[in-house]
């Protein structure tokens, strides 16, 4: 059995092992939980540049130690210029997923973190400056990071998607090649944008000197976003979706995130009162919950200023029981294509004081848009890649209109006093691994590690995978894939711990200062107390 870390003073969970390092190193300073994810996050745009970026959005769940939740929504709108007229100018059916004309939306990660940091400062007696959060940032992009095995396999199967996209050849090709795992790579014109921004503030993003270097490129390139976009953007705390379930309070972020299906799954599973006893039980439940969510998702949830429905209304115990009542527990019920995915990092922290974060950041596709600012390194988000072209879909581009995110954090209260902070990567895959951990953890009984590491299974697509199986690890016995298939599921046998399945993580803060972290062992995490 695996075990999970245990701590009585702090916890850090990321997805590379540098960026837990450099959290708990804040924390261990005496830094809070907002400054150690700030830090982790900084890191984590560095060592994982497939995942995600400065370029990229962030939502955030701060749980204090008083149990107040705020959430912050990072996310960026769509460029002033980016309309459907520009697209059809171009002769283009749907938005490009690679290059300028796939970078549309403004990058909303910076302003999350300086959001954060404010909020950090005035309640939670925030005091470590923005130049102690950016320093190991800034000098790991200069003195270079270790190519990972993720990196490097991203790299092999997209680079004919990336090759000819401006700088990334640049960047990532080690004379002509891709490099090896253990080769280094380094990131000098990012590790000098850290650097600007130490000494110019957060700020500076957005209205400063690499704001302007940013927009430079930008028009340089043919990106429809401006300076405007840019002088006008400011990341925002939201109202968290909250739902009571039997023993606990379950939290995520409303749209245009699919918050919204994560804590749908777990609030049916809830009005089921389901006991799985065997695996075959619990993947069946969780995947043909998740397929009438998503039916809901797909047809309501982008910008919420655009929703037809209140998706309060959809937490609504009447709702959850008629969802609840459509479930069929013999069979699979057909399951229609769906086009979402993208690739993200999840990390958590909780400090000595009581404060909780969950927080997810992403480029959307494995190296977002594969623009690579020539002026900032910064690799530019292909999110906008969401919007459709026909104005008759729900979701159809407007500018200045939020993209749909798969991305979402997840947090819990449960009655006895624990807070829980969990996610995953993963596109489609993140609310079902979301559901699946949780119910492991406080269903099933399982330590975090267990909850996190043992075999999973995901519907659908995610980053990097282009059909809507039933893909499951083959560490499950032979009898759950038999019995999956006699129920009619379409299964796809993958790898023991399959990177499709995701990069999760969760800790566990307990009211007497006990605190647990489980990581996942398909990452190159890890979680440090």
């Amino acid at each position: 059995m695996l075990s999970s870390k245990l701590s009585f003073n702090y916890m850090m969970i990321a997805p590379h092992h540098l960026a837990a390092k450099t959290g708990s190193e804040i924390l261990k300073e005496g830094g809070n939980a907002i400054e150690a994810m700030i830090a982790s996050a900084a890191m984590i745009s560095v060592v994982y540049p497939h995942m995600n970026s400065m370029g990229g959005d962030n939502f955030w769940l701060i749980s204090d130690k008083h149990k107040n939740v705020r959430a912050i929504d990072s996310c960026g709108p769509a460029a002033n210029k980016a309309n459907l007229e520009l697209y059809k100018n171009y002769g283009l059916s749907s938005i490009p997923s690679r290059g300028p004309l796939s970078a549309l939306t403004v990058p909303g990660a910076v302003a999350g973190w300086k959001l954060a940091y404010d909020y950090s400062v005035k309640n939670l007696g925030g005091k470590i400056p923005i130049s102690r959060l950016l320093f190991d940032a800034e000098q790991v992009a200069k003195e270079g990071v270790a190519v990972t095995n993720t990196l490097r396999s991203n790299l092999k199967s997209k680079f004919n998607q990336l090759k000819d996209i401006a700088g990334f050849k640049d960047i990532y090709l080690k004379n002509g090649k891709i490099p090896n795992v253990g080769e280094k790579l380094v990131f000098p014109k990012l590790s000098n944008t850290f650097s600007c921004l130490i000494k110019n503030g957060l700020e500076d993003f957005y209205s400063g000197e690499v704001f302007s270097n940013i927009i430079y490129d930008l028009d340089l390139l043919g990106s429809p976003l401006n300076s405007d976009d840019f002088k006008n953007y400011r990341a925002s705390f939201v109202d968290p979706l909250e739902l009571k379930i039997k023993d606990a309070k379950l939290f995520n972020l409303p749209p245009p995130t699919q918050g919204i299906a994560s804590i749908l799954i777990l609030g049916v599973l809830d009005e089921l009162s389901i006991d799985c006893k065997n695996d075959v039980e619990l993947i069946h439940i969780i995947v043909e919950i998740t397929k009438a969510v998503f039916k809901i998702r797909d047809k309501h949830i982008s910008d919420p200023r655009y929703m037809r429905v209140n998706v309060d209304e959809f937490l609504k115990k009447d709702f959850i029981k008629n969802l609840a009542n459509q479930i069929n527990f013999q069979r699979a019920t057909s399951w229609p294509d769906s086009s979402l995915g993208g690739d993200t990092v999840w990390l958590g922290a909780t400090d000595k004081n009581g404060n909780t974060v969950s927080f997810i950041q992403s480029i959307y596709w494995e190296f977002g848009s594969g623009l690579i600012l020539p002026s900032t390194g910064i690799t530019m988000q292909n999110r906008g890649v969401s919007f459709s072209l026909d104005p008759k879909n729900h979701n159809y581009l407007i500018p200045g209109r939020k993209p749909f995110h798969t991305i979402q954090p997840a947090l819990a209260h449960f009655d006895d006093g624990r807070v829980m902070s969990y996610g995953t990567m993963g596109g489609e895959g993140q609310p079902q691994t979301q559901a699946t951990i949780f119910y492991r953890y406080n269903v099933q009984n399982l330590n975090l590690q267990n909850a996190v590491n043992k075999p999973r299974w995901l519907l659908g697509k995610t980053w990097g995978e282009d059909n809507t199986s039933l893909k499951i690890e083959n560490r499950f016995s032979s009898n759950t894939f038999e019995d999956l298939r006699s129920m009619g599921h379409i299964v796809e046998k993958v790898g023991a711990y399959e990177e499709i399945m995701g990069h999760a993580g969760a800790l566990v803060s307990y009211p007497n200062g006990l605190k647990e972290g489980g990581y996942d062992l398909r990452s190159d995490g890890v979680a440090i107390g």
